[in-house]
């Protein structure tokens, strides 16, 4: 009974420290085309190079989660996770909180990190990683869950997991080789390796890269925010097109290996939409639709 009064005291004093401390993820939102907005969720542990604490976990499922709960055509249109310090996008796990912990408590862990980015790669609206600087581990395996990658040349990525006697616990030994194909995964893996922002792009990690100048590099908050602007940008495009056919053409392309059937049925959803008849009807008066997820 002790040890279980003590456990339940500890998750209490843990809960009231957490509630009572500041966010690690500061928000920002950006009117989208159309209607809604671009959530911006920006890592803010510049002492810790954004590891992933236990807070900081916690409140990316709270965004995750309320983001999930809109749906697809909800006032949240696309989602960008980012970083708040030109130190790194995410380090990985954070090695000294990790340290204190006891196998279970790890385990814990681990299972609430995975849960919660297979929740984000499930999201029905675009997601986008803004990475400038450094993303290792789970730092990485969190930009794979995002639909897009935009990279700044001055990004650098990997898993060095098995450096430290582990594996990727987060995704990065199934998301990695479905984006970049076993044997180049296999690479990045066993070897641990870093590879910059050109390679990542020639093996197909990212879907953008932005140029950073040696200039750039050097201005606090430059490249940083080059990258974001970017993000930003492919965000506005995407979010040009109407709200349900942009969440079907996910599902269609998601359910790929289902081929034709996949695409049917998603195709069978926006011909019902108000959205579709709007865009018939702007493009005989040459004007702009206006969609509203309808």
């Amino acid at each position: 009974m002790r040890v279980t009064a003590w456990r339940a005291l500890r998750v209490q004093v843990r809960t009231f420290a957490s509630t009572a401390e500041t966010s690690p993820i500061k928000v920002k939102y950006q009117p989208a085309p159309h209607s809604g907005n671009i959530r911006i969720l920006l890592l803010d542990r510049p002492e810790a190079r954004n590891a992933l604490s236990r807070r900081l976990v916690a409140d990316l499922k709270r965004h995750v989660d309320e983001v999930q709960a809109e749906g697809p055509t909800g006032s949240t249109r696309a989602l960008i996770i980012a970083s708040n310090t030109d130190k790194a996008f995410c380090a990985g796990a954070d090695l000294r909180e990790r340290k204190g912990m006891t196998q279970e408590e790890t385990r814990e862990f681990l299972t609430n990190v995975r849960k919660t980015f297979t929740d984000l790669s499930n999201l029905p609206i675009p997601t986008i990683s803004a990475i400038s600087s450094v993303a290792l581990g789970g730092g990485l395996e969190l930009g794979l869950c995002t639909t897009f990658r935009v990279f700044g040349s001055s990004a650098v990525v990997g898993q060095p997991e098995t450096k430290l006697a582990i594996i990727p616990g987060a995704g990065g030994t199934y998301r990695l080789p479905a984006l970049v194909g076993v044997n180049r995964a296999r690479d990045l893996i066993l070897t641990g390796r870093r590879v910059g922002g050109a390679e990542a792009y020639f093996l197909g990690l990212c879907n953008r890269l932005v140029e950073i100048t040696p200039e750039e590099s050097k201005e606090e908050k430059k490249a940083r925010q080059k990258v974001l602007d970017a993000s930003v940008q492919l965000a506005n495009d995407i979010c040009e097109g109407g709200p349900i056919a942009i969440s079907q053409a996910m599902r269609a392309v998601n359910g790929w290996q289902r081929g034709e059937a996949a695409e049917n049925e998603a195709y069978e959803v926006i011909l019902k939409t108000e959205d579709r008849t709007e865009a018939l009807a702007a493009f005989a008066e040459k004007r702009k639709p206006a969609f509203k997820g309808r």
